[in-house]
């Protein structure tokens, strides 16, 4: 799609002053508003313009050349991510991510999508499983939607690794995201385990994948639950800036994250059947949990700052 390549370029400054070791943009807020108007712009082009779009409504070029661009920066400079064990990550062929969730906002399932597409010796892309939440919000339903995101449900999933794709699940889902400050690290419960049968059905490794520093970007001290009830909202964090700062408050903190794919976890010698099985189920979404768990753990201990 030449329309997104064109407005990625667009979109960025590639001038002489924004190469200069130690340049600071000095942009009056009138050129502020303007460039966050022309980058909407951007965008919406983007989406409206037509691409390589499967029955999910995935489109490789838009998310290649439009919104990889725009999360690098976040990815490389505010977060500063260490990729480990990308090795362990197929480089063809269908992959189950299954990664603990925190931050307030989903900021961590982007960011893995960036580490899958960029680490790797052959870029790949994360087909992530998604809340019906994303889906009602205008404008980023439609980002989510191009960029390959999928409605969480089984058939979807059992189609994407069918064909061998690599996708992305959190089993703790809001709880995770959503979850207070003071139980940070903390893996919460991982659901009835419906992210193993879609791998026992498919044959589908599993990939244990553990994130430190997400929890750190949006750290959750209350939730507004009777304003979530109004906004049918799953919950309404209140943070150490938001909403006390307004928009401001939405500014992640530059914490320095790491992002670990563990050893696979082969379901291929289980034989489909083994989907039916409920001890074997629960069996495997145990081990996973107690795996990306310990990996958490011993990556903590290895942290000399959040920060840093």
């Amino acid at each position: 799609m030449a329309n997104a390549s064109q407005a990625a370029r667009a979109a960025g400054n590639t001038g002489p002053a924004a190469s200069k070791p130690g340049f600071q943009a000095r942009i009056p807020p009138a050129e502020a508003q303007d460039g966050f108007l022309h980058l909407f712009a951007v965008i919406q082009d983007a989406l409206s313009s037509s691409g390589a779009i499967d029955e999910f409504g995935f489109d490789p070029d838009f998310t290649t050349h439009l919104l990889m661009p725009m999360l690098r920066p976040l990815y490389r400079a505010w977060f500063r991510i260490d990729v480990e064990g990308a090795e362990h990550v197929p480089t063809s062929g269908a992959g189950l991510v299954v990664s603990n969730h925190a931050g307030a906002i989903a900021v961590d399932a982007v960011m893995t999508q960036v580490a899958i597409h960029d680490a790797l010796p052959t870029p790949r892309y994360l087909r992530m499983l998604a809340a019906d939440l994303v889906f009602k919000v205008p404008v980023l339903a439609d980002i989510a939607t191009r960029a390959g995101h999928v409605r969480a449900s089984v058939p979807a999933a059992e189609t994407l690794l069918s064909r061998g794709e690599i996708v992305g699940v959190w089993p703790e889902g809001f709880k995770g995201v959503g979850k207070p400050f003071h139980k940070r690290y903390q893996l919460q419960r991982f659901g009835r385990g419906g992210f193993v049968s879609v791998a026992l059905r498919t044959g589908a490794p599993l990939i244990p994948t553990a994130i430190v520093g997400s929890e750190e970007i949006y750290p959750i001290i209350g939730d507004a639950k009777g304003l979530a009830r109004l906004l049918d909202l799953p919950y309404f964090p209140i943070t150490p800036s938001f909403p006390w700062l307004g928009p401001l408050g939405l500014i992640p903190l530059p914490s320095k994250w790491t992002i670990r794919f563990g050893e696979p976890i082969s379901t291929s010698e289980f034989g489909p059947d083994a989907a039916n099985d409920p001890e074997v189920v629960f069996a495997l979404a145990d081990l996973m949990r107690d795996r990306i768990q310990q990996m958490l753990i011993s990556m903590l201990m290895h942290r000399t700052h959040v920060f840093e």
